[in-house]
């Protein structure tokens, strides 16, 4: 049985229009103790080479709701997919979303809010792409 009365929380971004991490991404990290009580931004980093924040701050005691803030606009304006092989592919799709500008970001923010239980560890995972996302609740 755990002792510990905080939760901690971890994640990393994955880009699946590329299949690598996405690095360099803003994330902020924001708590609150109960569903009516107001966010505080404790804190924000940016993911590394591997797409992981390894320096987010600890959660404060009684935290019950977390919620992290993605900055996708800056990342897809730095690594636009806007190659040739993949316009030409998209093209051929009837369907297919039409190429955007330079630096366009479809979502240009992610926010993903998530329960807390006290002593447990939560690794939430973002699979990112131009034009959607994803989470869970990893391990």
């Amino acid at each position: 049985m755990s002792t510990e009365t905080t939760a901690s929380v971890s994640t990393h971004i994955l880009d699946t229009s590329v299949g690598r991490p996405a690095a360099s991404v803003v994330v902020s990290l924001s708590a609150r103790g109960g569903g009516r009580e107001p966010w505080v931004v404790l804190g924000r980093s940016a993911t590394d080479a591997d797409g992981r924040c390894k320096d987010l701050p600890a959660l404060p005691e009684g935290t019950t709701h977390v919620r992290l803030d993605f900055e996708t606009e800056a990342y897809f304006h730095t690594h636009t997919h806007s190659d040739t092989h993949t316009h030409s592919q998209a093209e051929a799709q009837q369907d297919a979303p039409a190429p955007r500008d330079s630096g366009a970001a479809f979502f240009p923010e992610v926010a993903i809010t998530f329960a807390v239980t006290p002593g447990e560890h939560f690794h939430v995972p973002l699979l990112l792409n131009p034009f959607g996302y994803s989470v869970y609740r990893g391990s």
